[in-house]
């Protein structure tokens, strides 16, 4: 303390905590800038409380913003803390809370229609745990459908994801999630849309969540990139029970045409689906019953992986009427599984193209429409003659039937078809578009 002329000048040292020297071991936190509020279970910054709101130029990818600059955010996989030479993502030390199962279940049960919900935050985790090299990868964007509650959501966002899409049908969910988007401050985009409603029959405006793909991702600043590149979104969710194969139906025309989502890259699905549907897409040749059209033509588009098998009795199923299926009404063998299925890079070629893709769906639900019937027959069906020939080339003999054809060999089969001189461009072009939306196969 120092005066001059009556005049009392103070000199106070202070350290503030961004500027106080300290080591920090692997373990700690590092020292950050703003105050938290704590609660029984987790703690909040004090700036997500503000109550602001995106601007309307925010719509695409928001910017990154690096803890040194302004107040901390979690920018999970996209921000990282250099410590000891590492780089550690923010959200593992700050994780969101993924409530109770009870908790749960009693906001899921705002929804009055039929839908699955994943509500144990066991099982969310355990999702999250076989999605962790996607995460980590941190390349594709991450489509959540109908997030509900939003425990998959925050578990996703615990593990590091740099950018979830919620993409949520149900305007009852909307709240929550938006003030969630708040406060991870750029690492969630909330959109009132059903992804299994996309590109609906049709032109002209529509309503949420009714949604053109189209409008989708340009709102959130995503480009078509080449087939040949990395997966630019992951989809995350459940399949829906009263129409799961139709949903497969669509998806598998849109792959082959490169349409809807699959006009801005290879998208991969990660979808739990039935055990019976997933049993019937891996079903192999020469079983007559099982083998079918989508399973060839799934099989032949998309690697597929099982990631894992969970009892349906984990999930909450809502039924229209706002009650809940309980465990005493499922069987045994009502299981999901949580299935990766990721296009084939080398899909396409000079012979199969977006433009001829959907000739080849058509040629392959003819030959699978009767399982036992000679396939050189289908073949003169299109082209009289033309059977010996190619199946000459297939290496297969006669006698060979429909049902006991690999999907790489009906890939062939098309190309060599293709190459031919006997078979016009319109070969199935007629029935093509009488049964394209049939969904059944």
């Amino acid at each position: 303390m120092a005066t001059c002329g009556g005049c009392r000048v103070f000199f106070l040292t202070v350290r503030t905590l961004c500027g106080t020297s300290r080591s920090a071991s692997p373990h700690t936190l590092p020292l950050t800038k703003h105050r938290t509020l704590s609660t029984s279970s987790r703690s909040y910054s004090l700036d997500s409380f503000t109550g602001s709101k995106k601007s309307p130029v925010q719509s695409g990818r928001p910017e990154r913003t690096s803890p040194s600059t302004g107040g901390v955010q979690r920018n999970l996989s996209a921000v990282a803390v250099p410590l000891k030479g590492q780089f550690r993502p923010l959200c593992r030390y700050d994780l969101l809370d993924l409530g109770d199962v009870d908790e749960n279940a009693q906001k899921a049960l705002v929804c009055k229609s039929l839908r699955r919900f994943i509500v144990d935050p066991t099982l969310a985790r355990i999702v999250t745990d076989h999605l962790a090299e996607d995460i980590e990868d941190g390349k594709a964007v991450i489509f959540e459908c109908n997030p509900g509650p939003g425990v998959l959501t925050r578990a996703l966002l615990n593990r590091g994801a740099q950018r979830v899409v919620a993409l949520e049908n149900d305007a009852h969910f909307l709240p929550e999630l938006q003030a969630l988007e708040r406060h991870v401050e750029g690492q969630l985009d909330v959109v009132h849309c059903d992804f299994f409603k996309l590109d609906p029959i049709g032109h002209g405006s529509m309503r949420p969540p009714a949604m053109y793909s189209e409008k989708l991702f340009s709102n959130l600043g995503i480009s078509e990139v080449p087939w040949s590149s990395d997966i630019p979104v992951k989809v995350v969710g459940i399949f829906s029970q009263k129409n799961e194969r139709s949903l497969l139906w669509k998806l598998i025309y849109c792959l082959f045409e490169r349409l809807s989502i699959f006009r801005y890259g290879r998208v991969e699905l990660i979808m739990f689906i039935s055990k019976k549907e997933y049993t019937k897409l891996l079903t192999r040749p020469r079983d007559y019953k099982n083998y079918q059209a989508y399973s060839v033509l799934w099989q032949m588009a998309s690697d597929i992986e099982l990631l894992h098998e969970e009892p349906l009795s984990s999930f909450l199923t809502t039924k229209r009427n706002g009650t809940t299926t309980t465990k005493s009404t499922l069987s045994q063998g009502d299981n999901l599984c949580l299935v990766r299925m990721t296009p084939r890079e080398d899909l396409f070629n000079s012979h199969l193209t977006p433009l001829n893709g959907s000739t080849l769906v058509m040629m392959v639900k003819q030959c699978l429409a009767k399982r036992r019937s000679r396939l050189i027959e289908q073949i003169n069906s299109w082209n009289p003659g033309s059977g010996p020939e190619l199946i000459s080339k297939l290496g297969f003999l006669e006698n060979t039937l429909t049902g006991d054809v690999y999907p790489d060999e009906y890939k062939r089969l098309f190309e060599l078809m293709e190459q031919s001189g006997n078979f016009a461009e319109s070969w199935l072009y007629e029935e093509t578009l009488e049964t394209k939306n049939t969904g059944h196969g």
